[in-house]
């Protein structure tokens, strides 16, 4: 709920529920209202014209403002909080109530009625009083409120009736519906011709009974020739005024018909005493009278219903110059709805009863009314101006149809706050990709340095492990040095062995194995430092020694490998002459 910040009985509080759907009209526009039918409030709508307030209303109405006062404070005591008197709208703006009471929480609000006898029978019976129940539906609507306690009294415990009431979901939806409607009707509302009261036309008076007529009395006068001016008279009155003087010679021709009744009787009364034909006499002073009074009274009844008529032709008509020069400033705005209060016509003219001075006040209140709107619309094209000046932020305005109607100052503040907040965001957000960045990096560094940690201790492994072959390897091929010693001195006096072994450098001890040695000899140099024996990497790896790399198509050893190399061959060699 949206609380509207209203004075009541101010002027901007009378605007607001001029226009709104309030929660006071439901039951007229429900059509179960005892106060205003639906037709009245759809003319009240459409036109602005409401009846005025007499002394007698205002002062019930004063009362009841005391009541509310009064009770308010006794429901304080019975729900232990606080209430708080408020208008307030549905978010949307589309339903409007006045509120007699509210909790802080708004769970609970309070609907206060003066007493009423009736009302207080309802509410005993556990029902709400029809004429009041879809006040509270709305009420409940807009607050939002888990219920509301609708209360009968005098502003006394001793006369106090109360319930609690709870919005159902069928409620709500006829309610909504109920407004939908009336919203179609009053935009296809015309005004209506105005018809005068049905009023009987004069018949001509029976002739008395008479039973014994004596004497010679005659009738003197002018009542024929008066007869036949009244009815004159009556032709030229004005059947429908539209124009002040028609209306000032209706007016004229009440008071002179008014004076004709009154002449008529005193002419009868002074016949009485003169003329003879008692009987005639009267019945024509009756039909004459009677025609002065009945026309009088219609024509009196037929100037206030087209009174009433032009006065709604006229709003009317200002009402849709209006919504013309609205409707012309709207093709200019884009993208938003112009929304521009309509000027309050009927209260322009209240009272009035000159025609001309009706078009005084309808004029001005429009030329205002379209002053007023263009300063609207002046607003709204600069804020929207404002808003498209930063397109790259354009998701930052969805509300625009409500922004459109900030001023200037206040629309530049919070645009550069959403601004602000954005570009925080934006710069948070690549803060936070740019972090990820760095934890994915280090994660992969991290992967790249375990995996190589993984291949170099495979190496090393690989490593140990050909080393560990090559050593079992040479301790194979020296085995036959420890044969047995008649077979050892059998081979030493061999005379080929002999020349081998005497041949034969003794063997370097190789370098120890460095794990950070580069490998760049090649087979290929080994073969060269070897020939004319020639060795294949299947040979070399054979004598226990693997390969430490390759470049494209050459095999790779390190500088110690060849030393290792060559004490593996001096053993085979040795192991193949023992054999």
């Amino acid at each position: 709920m949206k609380i509207i910040e209203l004075q009541q009985g101010s002027e901007a509080w009378h605007q607001h529920r001029a226009t709104a759907r309030n929660a006071s009209d439901a039951s007229a526009m429900m059509a179960c209202s005892p106060y205003k039918t639906r037709a009245q409030l759809l003319q009240e709508r459409a036109t602005g014209i409401k009846p005025d307030v007499d002394a007698a209303t205002q002062a019930r109405f004063d009362r009841g403002h005391e009541i509310e006062a009064q009770a308010r404070a006794i429901a304080e005591e019975m729900l232990e909080q606080e209430l708080f008197p408020v208008i307030g709208t549905t978010d949307d703006g589309y339903l409007s109530a006045s509120f007699d009471g509210i909790t802080m929480d708004e769970t609970v609000v309070v609907e206060i009625k003066s007493w009423n006898e009736s009302k207080a029978a309802d509410i005993r019976d556990g029902k709400v009083p029809e004429a009041d129940r879809w006040q509270v539906v709305q009420q409940l609507v807009v607050s939002g409120a888990d219920a509301c306690m609708y209360i009968v009294t005098d502003g006394t415990r001793d006369k106090w009736e109360w319930l609690t009431v709870h919005l159902t979901p069928e409620d709500e939806a006829a309610l909504l519906a109920g407004w939908d409607e009336f919203d179609k009707d009053l935009s296809a509302w015309k005004p209506t011709e105005p018809t005068a009261p049905a009023q009987a036309a004069p018949m001509e008076s029976l002739p008395a009974v008479v039973v014994q007529v004596s004497g010679a009395l005659t009738v003197g006068g002018n009542l024929d020739s008066f007869g036949l001016a009244l009815r004159a008279f009556i032709e030229r009155i004005p059947q429908r005024p539209a124009t002040d003087q028609e209306f000032a010679d209706a007016d004229a021709a009440c008071k002179a018909l008014k004076k004709a009744e009154d002449a008529l009787a005193q002419a009868e009364d002074g016949a009485l005493a003169q003329i003879s034909d008692v009987e005639v006499m009267r019945r024509t002073v009756a039909d004459l009278k009677e025609l002065a009074r009945s026309t009088r009274l219609a024509t009196e009844k037929l100037v206030k219903a087209e009174k009433d008529a032009r006065r709604t032709e006229k709003v009317m008509a200002a009402r849709a110059e209006f919504d013309k020069h609205v409707a012309r400033l709207q093709a200019d705005i884009k993208g938003v709805r112009l929304i521009v209060p309509m000027p309050d016509f009927g209260g322009a003219i209240k009272g009035m009863s000159s025609i001309a001075s009706m078009d005084d006040k309808l004029t001005a209140a429009l030329i205002e009314g379209q002053a007023n709107a263009n300063t609207v619309a002046g607003r709204v094209m600069n804020n929207l101006q404002s808003l498209d000046s930063v397109p790259q932020f354009a998701h930052l305005f969805a509300d625009r149809q409500e922004l459109a109607y900030k001023d200037a100052e206040t629309l530049e503040l919070l645009m550069q706050k959403r601004v602000d907040a954005e570009q925080a965001r934006i710069e948070a957000e690549r803060e936070r990709i740019r972090l990820e960045e760095e934890r994915k990096a280090r994660e992969a560094a991290e992967r790249e340095a375990e995996a190589e940690r993984e291949r170099i201790r495979a190496e090393e492994q690989a490593k140990a492990q050909a080393e560990a072959q090559a050593q079992q390897a040479i301790q194979q091929a020296a085995a036959p040095a420890a044969a047995p010693a008649a077979q050892r001195a059998q081979l030493d006096a061999d005379p080929r062995f002999a020349a081998v072994v005497a041949g034969a450098p003794a063997a370097p001890a190789p370098a120890p194995w460095d794990a950070d040695e580069a490998a760049t000899l090649k087979l290929r140099s080994i073969n060269e430092r070897l020939a004319p024996i020639a060795l294949t990497e299947a040979g070399i790896r054979s004598l226990g020694i693997e390969p430490a790399g390759h470049d494209k198509r050459a095999v790779l050893y390190r500088e110690s490998d060849f030393l290792r190399l060559c004490n593996a061959l001096m053993a085979r060699i040795r192991e193949a002459a023992a054999q």
